[in-house]
């Protein structure tokens, strides 16, 4: 089928050769494309937009044929929630709660531990009901549960939020893992210790407990003094090893005590050199080896992880380390891996290795996935393939039988050796009959669920097949045959009745209605037409309307337009004939037309006949909920209009009044010929006959503005000459050096100046300045916000100064609120002469320091404003080329384009200095509120110099947008995005004085709006870790401060 444009010009091509009066009803057909030929299915990739008799391509295709029933529901087999045979159950990540789920899988899998957990007293459970919710209280009951549940929970994974809440943990962030180890098994043991029954009391220390002692030797007099202690975990340093067993000899190596670190000895009652070593006397049946991959660096203050690979044995005997053997079984088996992926401290993944202690079987447990390993061996796959991206990459080592490497492995976990006579008697461990009455509870609910599950996918399958039906029913009836009566039905509804995501509602018909109550001739496109067989079958099954029939086809539209259409095909032709009518010269009277209007005529005719052809199809726009023109196809090129441009043919020539405008030269005369055309296509546009005369308001306010402009010249030419000195800025007196002859020097607001030579230059364009507004200088008091010194020292640039004499003149021509004044007296006294400066009116100091304050203030609180990072090398100069920008301010492309010559003697470019000691700053009308409220917006420096409006940004140098709250530590990350330098490799100063504390803001440091920061770079670091560690790390770390893990 043609494309839609191409079906919409044949439908109208008879426009041509039919006037609106000659319209038969073939024509009206024609118009509503009611005999286009149908589509058949496979001969169109999709529907056709333009013909209304298109059925195919409208979701037709999904209900024909054969369906599979998995098409009629979105619901997934509540099976695949359901735990496999023989296989464990996972827990739920709530967020970054993996370091969690790890743990509670090692420690699920330490059978006595487990054990003597289910022993425990619990009389919420024993007692509870099952018609309600089981709801645990303390650690130990949640952590009862949770077992139970891993144990014999008939669902894939469980969830875990009942014990990470009790905890109090933040569920989004991720915490130190060790660290959680730790303080849990501190929280149970601190919690079994309250048992009644001895026997469990003490279980944490039986499991996970071992003893070693400090043991010191004076090198003077050999007196060795042992310090006992208790471990649940040997931290063992990983730095510089390449093995397990590296680490543990290292962890026991002797250390020698001297300098500032020697020993106070007892025998000898002084500091004498000493060495000192751990002993290990007895190890726990469980023996944890944190290995300390997450290090503090000094440098950055944060954590960092070290990627490095250490090897480590599935059988380790640990008889070598021991210094009293006696019958302590010393070889362990390996029975648990905790994984960290990811190369950050910061971010990663935590998953856990963990050997069944029943099967010798490895499983991998990753949150809710659990996969077993083949052949009962340790497989750490594509976990140490995870931190390739790190720059400083090692090979990994190869490793001999019956050992592993890892660089990703934080924590290991051995078990000692049993014999093998222990056989399943202690791998057995049954859940006591009051929790599994709470598992049979929860199973008893997932059976429920699922059952509910299946319903659901039944009903939905129930109810695409009666669909499937349906369609196929309907779909047959929809194609009208030649001479049956047919329907209009909504294109979109049809689609989507045919999409079973989406509930079927009413047909509405509505929006399709022209202003007559008909099918609009724009809207047969977006509809369908369809048996009344099929129409009514629909209509009832669904309901809706108004129905469009046969005798909905709107003759009133189709003659609009062809009206429209004929005159827009006759344009062309008189766009030409008006081009050459206008060029003849002609005798008798003629009409005024726009030159405006004359050049854009065709234009204006354009949008006109778009308007007219378009005008009835929305004109019900209240009935169907639709504004004006929505659907025309010109609208954006119409709605683009701006009040300014014209809308009307000869309105341009027409004044406010609506009379002839007095603007000769705008306007042409033509002949009533061709006004007649213009008629035709503006029928009403304003008519001006030659003998017309033009407005006689206009000419009117013609000469009153010629008058009022003749005496503005004549009032700024005498203003001029009686003040030709401040006009020019020749002559002016400064504070700086008073001027001899004169005791007394006049104040003005330097805007009124401003504004007075404006209109001096430009009387015609610019407003006469009738007053001086001298109350913008004063406080609400009436007192003077500004000191002698002060307007030496910049603030000046508010006010002009002006001579006694020139004061006069303006007293007399201007209307003044109130005259400022500032006096010079001097006294002659026996130790020499004195000069006092004095102002009227007087100086009021509650304003004045309270202005002072606040301005202070303000360069402490500031938000949002920039400063400039200037890099230096060595010898102090500026660097040539500055790093590339990774995330500079977008404050740079709003540097200044002006720049201010350097004066002689000046250090720093930043600052400026003019010949009065103070550069004058115009004040805008938005300024003079601020003025009067005393808010100045340069700062004044000692000894005169004060901070340019203006900075002079120099190569290698970066604007940031910082706020007075930020801390330095949080300006040194964006320094790292700007330069490229790592924080701690900054040496940043301001004023020759350097900043280093980190934790202070900006405000307290003194870094006010405008600073210069220079910047000193130590030598890069390769570490590029650590600096992704430092840019993660943006607020203090707490770890597990406020959680039930510190008691809290």
């Amino acid at each position: 089928m043609a494309p839609r444009v191409q079906l919409e010009k044949a439908a109208w091509r008879w426009v041509e050769t039919v006037k609106p009066e000659e319209i038969r009803q073939e024509h009206i057909e024609l118009a509503y494309r009611i005999n286009l030929p149908a589509c058949k299915r496979g001969a169109c990739r999709r529907n056709c937009k333009g013909n209304p008799n298109c059925l195919v391509g409208i979701g037709e295709q999904a209900w024909l044929g054969e369906i599979d029933e998995s098409a009629f529901h979105s619901i997934d087999d509540p099976n695949s929630e359901r735990r496999e045979k023989n296989t464990f159950v996972g827990l739920t990540n709530l967020g970054a709660t993996c370091y969690v789920n790890t743990f509670l899988q090692v420690w699920f899998h330490n059978l006595e531990l487990r054990r003597s957990l289910y022993q425990c007293q619990n009389s919420r459970a024993e007692e509870h009901d099952t018609e309600s919710d089981y709801e645990p209280q303390s650690i130990c009951e949640h952590l009862q549960y949770l077992f139970a549940l891993l144990q014999n929970s008939n669902r894939k994974y469980i969830d875990p939020s009942g014990l990470v809440k009790a905890l109090g943990l933040d569920t989004g962030q991720q915490q130190d893992a060790q660290e959680f180890s730790k303080l849990f098994l501190s929280l149970l043991e601190d919690t079994l210790s309250k048992q009644k029954n001895p026997n469990l009391r003490n279980v944490i220390q039986q499991q996970f407990c071992g003893q070693f002692s400090y043991v010191t030797v004076c090198n003077q007099c050999g007196r060795s003094s042992a310090l006992p202690s208790r471990f649940y975990e040997l931290e063992l340093n990983i730095q510089g090893h390449k093995s397990l067993t590296e680490c543990v000899t290292e962890f026991l190596k002797e250390e020698k005590l001297d300098g500032e670190n020697r020993y106070f000895c007892e025998t000898c009652q002084s500091k004498q050199n000493a060495t000192r070593r751990i002993k290990l006397h007895s190890l726990p049946p469980t023996l944890n080896l944190q290995l300390m991959r997450f290090v503090f660096d000094r440098q950055t203050g944060h954590k960092k992880k070290l990627n490095s690979f250490i090897s480590f044995p599935e059988q380790l005997d640990m008889g070598p380390f021991l210094e009293e053997k006696q019958d302590e079984k010393c070889v362990y088996e390996l029975s648990a891996v905790l994984i960290h992926r990811g190369i950050s401290a910061y971010s990663g993944h935590y998953i856990a290795h963990v050997k069944d202690a029943r099967t010798g079987d490895w499983y991998k447990f990753n949150d809710e996935e659990i996969e077993k390993m083949e052949g009962k061996k340790l497989q750490l796959g594509i976990e140490e393939d995870i931190a390739e991206t790190v720059k400083s990459q090692t090979k990994k080592p190869k490793c001999s039988k019956g050992y592993h490497c890892s660089r990703n492995a934080y924590m290991l976990v051995y078990k000692v050796q049993q014999e093998e006579s222990s056989g399943p008697i202690r791998t057995n461990v049954e859940v006591p009959a009051f929790l599994q009455r709470l598992v049979d509870q929860d199973n008893h609910k997932f059976e429920e669920w699922c059952s509910e599950m299946t319903d659901m996918r039944k009903q939905s399958v129930d109810k695409g097949k009666a669909k499937h039906e349906e369609v196929k029913e309907l779909y047959k009836l929809l194609p009208t045959r030649d001479g049956e009566p047919y329907e209009f039905i909504p294109l979109d509804w049809l689609k989507k009745w045919l999409d079973d995501s989406t509930a079927t509602k009413e047909i509405d018909s509505s929006r399709f209605l022209c202003s007559h109550d008909k099918l609009h001739p724009d809207k047969v496109g977006d509809s369908r037409k369809v048996s009344m067989q099929a129409a009514q079958l629909l209509y009832e099954r669904y309901g809706g309307g108004p129905r469009l029939n046969e005798s909905s086809l709107c003759r009133e539209c189709v003659s609009q337009r062809c009206r429209v259409l004929r005159l827009k095909n006759q344009l062309s032709e008189d766009y030409k004939e008006i081009s050459n009518l206008v060029k003849r010269t002609f005798s008798g009277a003629g009409f005024w037309v726009g030159k405006a209007s004359l050049r854009s005529w065709r234009q204006l005719a354009l949008e006109q006949l778009e308007e007219d052809e378009h005008e009835t199809a929305h004109n019900n726009s209240q009935t169907n909920g639709q504004g004006p023109h929505t659907n025309n196809k010109f609208s954006s090129e119409l709605s683009e209009c701006t009040e300014d441009e014209m809308k009307t043919f000869n309105e341009d020539i027409a004044c406010s009044h609506g009379g002839l405008s007095i603007l000769e030269t705008e306007r042409k005369l033509v002949s009533p010929e061709v006004w007649t055309k213009f008629r035709e296509y503006f029928p009403k546009a304003p008519e001006f006959t030659q003998d017309q005369e033009a407005c006689q308001q206009c000419l009117t306010m013609e000469q009153e503005e010629k008058d009022n402009e003749a005496v503005s010249k004549m009032m700024a030419l005498d203003q001029k000459n009686q003040l030709l000195n401040l006009f020019h800025e020749k002559n002016r007196p400064a504070l700086t050096k008073w001027p001899q002859g004169t005791d007394v020097l006049y104040v003005v607001p330097l805007f009124f100046v401003d504004e007075w030579r404006k209109f001096i230059r430009r009387p015609t364009k610019s407003s006469p300045v009738s007053n001086v507004s001298n109350t913008l200088l004063l406080c609400p008091h009436g007192g003077f916000m500004f000191t002698y010194d002060s307007l030496i020292n910049g603030e000046a640039q508010h006010v002009a100064l002006l001579w006694p004499s020139e004061w006069d003149v303006i007293s007399r021509l201007f209307i003044v609120d109130q005259p400022i004044s500032i006096h010079c007296l001097k006294r002659t006294t026996p130790s020499g002469s004195t000069t006092q400066y004095t102002t009227q009116p007087d100086l009021c100091w509650e304003c004045r320091e309270s202005f002072l304050f606040q301005q202070q203030r303000d360069l402490r609180e500031y938000t949002q404003a920039t400063i400039y990072i200037r890099k230096v090398i060595e010898d102090k100069r500026m660097i040539k080329e500055a790093a590339p920008e990774l995330s500079v301010s977008s404050s740079e492309a709003e540097e200044e384009k002006e720049e201010h010559p350097k004066l002689d003697g000046e250090k720093d470019p930043d600052f400026s200095q003019s010949q009065d000691g103070a550069k004058r700053l115009k004040l805008s009308d938005s300024s003079v509120s601020t003025a009067a409220a005393g808010v100045v917006t340069n700062v004044a420096k000692p000894g005169g110099i004060r901070r340019s409006t203006r900075h002079r940004k120099l190569r290698g140098e970066k604007a940031l947008i910082v706020s007075a709250n930020q801390t330095l530590k949080e300006l040194k990350i964006q320094i790292m995005h700007a330069f490229s330098v790592a924080p701690f490799d900054q040496n940043l100063f301001i004023d020759g004085k350097s900043l280093t504390d980190d934790s202070a803001t900006l405000g307290s440091l003194g870094i006010i709006p405008e600073s210069i920061i220079c910047l000193k770079a130590d030598e890069p670091i390769a570490d590029y870790a650590a600096m992704d560690d430092v840019y993660q790390v943006r607020m203090p770390e707490e770890g597990f401060k406020g959680t039930g893990l510190l008691g809290h």
